[in-house]
C-alpha cells in the first residue's frame, strides 16, 4: 500500500508539473483528486475487451435486450439533463460565447463545473457501449475509432476537469449532450421491431456528430484568435484531438456510406439476422464512437 501510495504521489506531482497548480474549486471531488483511478479503469476496460472476446469466443451472443433498454433510456435522461443544466448555468454565467475564461462568472463556474464533473463520469459508463458489444459478439463493432474515442474521452477530461472545469470548456459537452440525447433514443427505439419502419435517419446522426465536432473546433479557435485568457495550450491540444476525431469519423462516414454497392448483395434475411440493440446490423450507425458497420 506504501509504494502503491508512493507512486500515486509521483504520477501527481509530475502532471502537476507538466500541467500547473489544479483548480481548487474541484479538490476533493469524486475520482478528480488522482489520476491513478482514471488510468486504472481505462485499462481494465481495455483488458475487458481483450479478455471477454476471448471468453465469448465459443459460448453464445447473450441478447440483454432488457438491459439494454435501460442503458440507452438512462443515457439519454442524463445526457437531456446536462444540455438543460449546461445551457441554464453557463447563461446564468453570462458566458461569452466567443471566449469565456475561468474566473469571472462566481457561482455559474461552480454550476458549470459539477455539470461537466457528471459529463467526465458519464464517459466511464459509456464504457459499457464495448462490454455490451463483447457479450453480444459484435467485434466488427469494436473498432480503432470505438475504443479510441471511448478511452480518450474519461482521460482527457479528468484533466479538463482539474484544470479547466467551466469556462470554454462548457460548448464541446452541451453540443455532445444533445448529439447523444438522439443518439441513444435512437439506440432505444431499435429495440423494438415496431419502430424500424420510424429509424430511417441513422445517416444523419453521423453527419451531426461531423457538425459536431466542427462547430466545437471553430468555438475553440475562437478564443485563439480573440483571447480571455483561457490556456492557450489547452485550446490547441483541444482542436487537435477533435481534428483526429472529424478524420476518423469522416473515414467511418466514407466507408459505411460512400462506398459502391457490391455487385453481390447479401440476401436480406441473411443481413437481418444480426441486430444491434435489438435492430438490424445493416442499419446501424456511429454512436459517438461506437461505430457499427454495414453488412457487405
Amino acid at each position: 500500500m506504501e509504494q502503491l501510495k508512493a507512486f500515486d504521489n509521483e504520477v501527481n506531482a509530475f502532471l502537476d508539473n507538466m500541467f500547473g497548480p489544479r483548480d481548487s474549486r474541484v479538490r476533493g471531488w469524486f475520482l478528480l483528486d488522482s489520476y491513478l483511478p482514471t488510468f486504472t479503469l481505462t485499462i481494465v476496460y481495455l483488458l475487458s475487451i481483450w479478455l471477454g472476446n476471448k471468453y465469448m469466443k465459443n459460448r453464445p451472443a447473450l441478447s440483454l435486450r432488457g438491459i439494454l433498454t435501460l442503458y440507452n433510456l438512462g443515457i439519454t435522461l442524463l445526457s437531456a439533463y446536462m444540455l438543460v443544466e449546461l445551457v441554464l448555468s453557463s447563461w446564468e454565467g453570462g458566458y461569452n460565447l466567443q471566449c469565456q475564461n475561468l474566473d469571472s462568472a462566481g457561482e455559474g463556474d461552480i454550476r458549470v463545473a459539477k455539470v461537466l464533473w457528471w459529463y467526465y463520469f458519464s464517459k466511464l459508463v459509456e464504457f459499457l457501449d464495448t462490454i455490451f458489444f463483447v457479450l453480444r459478439k459484435k467485434t466488427s463493432q469494436i473498432t480503432f475509432l470505438h475504443v479510441y474515442h471511448h478511452a480518450s474521452m474519461f482521460n482527457i477530461w479528468w484533466c479538463v476537469l482539474n484544470w479547466i472545469p467551466c469556462g470554454q470548456s462548457f460548448f464541446g459537452p452541451t453540443l455532445n449532450s444533445f448529439i447523444h440525447i438522439l443518439m441513444y433514443s435512437y439506440y432505444g427505439l431499435s429495440v423494438f421491431p415496431s419502430m424500424h419502419r420510424y429509424l430511417w435517419w441513422k445517416k444523419y446522426l453521423t453527419q451531426a456528430q461531423l457538425v459536431q465536432f466542427v462547430l466545437t473546433i471553430t468555438h475553440t479557435l475562437s478564443a485563439v484568435v480573440k483571447p480571455c485568457g483561457f490556456p492557450f495550450g489547452c485550446l490547441i491540444f483541444q482542436s487537435s484531438y477533435m481534428m483526429t476525431l472529424v478524420i476518423l469519423f469522416l473515414n467511418f462516414y466514407i466507408q459505411t456510406y460512400r462506398k459502391k454497392p457490391m455487385k453481390k448483395e447479401m440476401p436480406e434475411g441473411a443481413a437481418g439476422k444480426e441486430v444491434k440493440n435489438g435492430f438490424p446490423k445493416a442499419h446501424s450507425i456511429a454512436a459517438n464512437g461506437v461505430t457499427d458497420k454495414k453488412v457487405q
